[in-house]
């Protein structure tokens, strides 16, 4: 299979869904030169699959969400200095006003998507008038509705009150009606016209617009309507757990039978080095030039309390409500030439392929050293990120050449483990405990993979990694808070967070604890807090709002 890496950028001038949204053209064809075939909706599509990984909105829009869902959540701080990037400040603390870039230009990106698969479809309508047959657009058509309801869908997340926009529209809908039923049915016309599979990774089958759909239903809290379709794709699908958790982050090995679906990355392609490389990582590096990324920009640290959640008890299970009481060892105001000895209690492996930490291995480039690869420790804290950084053994090949911090790693939407827990949190919210542990289990036992652990170069585990499985989930409020935290644990950094508390209804009493702790190590947290009813949904960028002629409402309390 081939990676879909050619980025098109085209757009119509008869297209006018751009305006209102205030988005501008990259380029531009006169619709009379235009031969409206196959060919040209598929490379119309092509365009529509590039805005996936949130360009042109560049590091402010990035396709992972680190910033709207792991920064505002209690896994990671922002990072770097306090004057660096002062807006993402504000998504830490729960402050965003309307002209914030992370959310302007999300929307941007998000909008610019829709806007390319609208295109899409408009030009299938014209080819077809143009004789060519519908049946040969069909999948292309399919992939096209599966898009839009996709970036529908993340801006459903980050804004909740937004409009659905359709083909042919020439003015911006309101915003005060529930579009997941228009999601959900394109969702059901992609499952209804898309193969099961498809020659070239990265694009639409009918059994990736399954997983979507049950995320729409997990999304909306309606249980009975996302349980068939996830036992469907969990008896029947193709996809299953990788043996070792880092192979989902290692570039070397993307679209795994583990990834569903994934932003695909590629550098070094023949093109230039770095255009289709994880542009919306690029600021997430350690702050060194012996590190990977070249030294750019220390963003995206890790917070205490997300360290604090791997540990385990002496049954190898997770503190489910005692975790944050004492922290894991770190390096903080302890220089790097100083003496520091890690953490030797029973930690969860997969911590330190999530979390770079003092004293332990990091990816080839050596034992992590502390201070010297973080840019503030007063700030940011003594962690960086792990996942989204490549081996030091695919320097050059994995990494754009003269610009490392752009590397061929995938953005994960969509993992396997992810429907799983979703599954999971269905059975336990269905009162059926055991099965919801069964499939808590089939995570922990992958994570426990001895083969999988960090190790040290002498081939020792590089820390005291003690991990087992459930033996009981004694009651439904156990088996919710067990599935709930292992979502944390498996998914740390890959965008969710946020967005799974905000879905789950505790936001307020989790993030608003999670401030009174972490205040007293992040001074800058001093005085943030999570209103309820308000901090659930960002608001709508101001701009957004002025050019859709009156057609668009502000969230409440914005």
């Amino acid at each position: 299979m081939k990676k879909i890496i050619l980025f098109v950028f085209v757009t119509l001038l008869v297209i006018s869904c751009e305006k209102e949204l205030d988005i501008e053209p990259q380029g531009s064809l006169v619709e009379g030169v235009i031969e409206f075939d196959k060919e040209w909706v598929d490379q119309q599509l092509i365009s529509a699959y590039a805005i996936l990984d949130g360009n042109p909105g560049y590091f402010w829009a990035p396709a992972s969400n680190w910033a709207l869902g792991d920064v505002a959540s209690d896994d990671f701080h922002k990072g770097s200095s306090i004057d660096d990037q002062p807006q993402l400040n504000d998504v830490e603390r729960f402050s965003s006003g309307t002209t914030n870039i992370y959310l302007s230009r999300k929307w941007e990106s998000l909008f610019e998507g829709i806007s390319r698969t609208n295109q899409t479809i408009e030009s299938i309508t014209k080819a077809i008038e143009k004789g060519t047959p519908e049946k040969d657009l069909t999948i292309l058509g399919a992939e096209a509705r599966f898009l839009r309801a996709h970036y529908h869908m993340d801006a459903k997340k980050i804004w909740n009150n937004i409009p659905f926009m359709k083909e042919g529209l020439t003015t911006t809908p309101s915003n005060d009606t529930d579009i997941w039923p228009q999601i959900e049915e394109d969702l059901t016309y992609a499952i209804n016209n898309l193969p099961e599979s498809q020659d070239d990774a990265g694009r639409a089958n009918s059994w990736i617009a399954k997983a979507y759909l049950a995320k729409a239903h997990m999304f909306q809290n309606d249980y009975a309507a996302a349980r068939p379709i996830l036992d469907n794709i969990i008896n029947e699908g193709p996809f299953q757990l990788v043996p070792n958790y880092h192979d989902n982050f290692n570039a070397e090995k993307d679209n795994n039978s583990e990834s569903v679906f994934a932003v695909q990355n590629s550098v070094n392609d023949g093109g230039d080095g770095f255009i289709n490389g994880n542009r919306g990582n690029r600021l997430n590096h350690p702050y060194a030039p012996d590190a990977p990324g070249g030294g750019c920009c220390g963003f995206f640290q890790p917070s205490q309390n997300l360290v604090n959640a791997f540990k385990t008890d002496a049954n190898g299970l997770p503190l489910l409500d005692s975790f944050n009481d004492s922290d894991v060892t770190n390096d903080q105001g302890i220089t790097s030439d100083q003496p520091f000895t890690p953490y030797t209690g029973n930690l969860d492996p997969r911590l330190d392929w999530t979390v770079g930490r003092r004293g332990i291995e990091y990816l080839g480039w050596g034992i992590m050293p502390g201070a010297r690869w973080t840019r503030d420790q007063s700030n940011g804290g003594p962690y960086v990120g792990k996942k989204h950084e490549i081996l030091k053994s695919q320097e050059g090949s994995m990494s754009a050449a003269g610009l490392p911090q752009y590397n061929a790693i995938n953005t994960p939407l969509i993992r396997y483990s992810d429907v799983l827990l979703w599954r999971a949190e269905v059975y336990a919210q269905d009162g059926q405990l055991t099965d919801a542990m069964n499939l808590v289990n089939r995570i922990r036992a992958r994570a426990a993979n001895p083969d999988g652990f960090v190790k040290n170069p002498d081939g020792t585990p590089a820390a005291n990694y003690v991990i087992n499985e459930y033996t009981s989930f004694p009651d439904q409020e156990y088996a919710i808070k067990a599935v709930r935290f292992e979502r944390r644990l498996e998914l740390a950094s890959e965008g969710h967070r946020f967005f799974d508390l905000v879905r789950w209804g505790i936001a307020p009493q989790v993030l608003n604890k999670y401030i009174s702790e972490e205040s007293s190590k992040r001074v800058y947290l001093n005085g943030a807090s999570f209103t309820q009813g308000k901090s659930e949904y960002y608001p709508i960028p101001l701009d957004a709002i002025n050019s859709s002629g009156g057609a668009l409402k502000q969230n409440s309390g914005y």
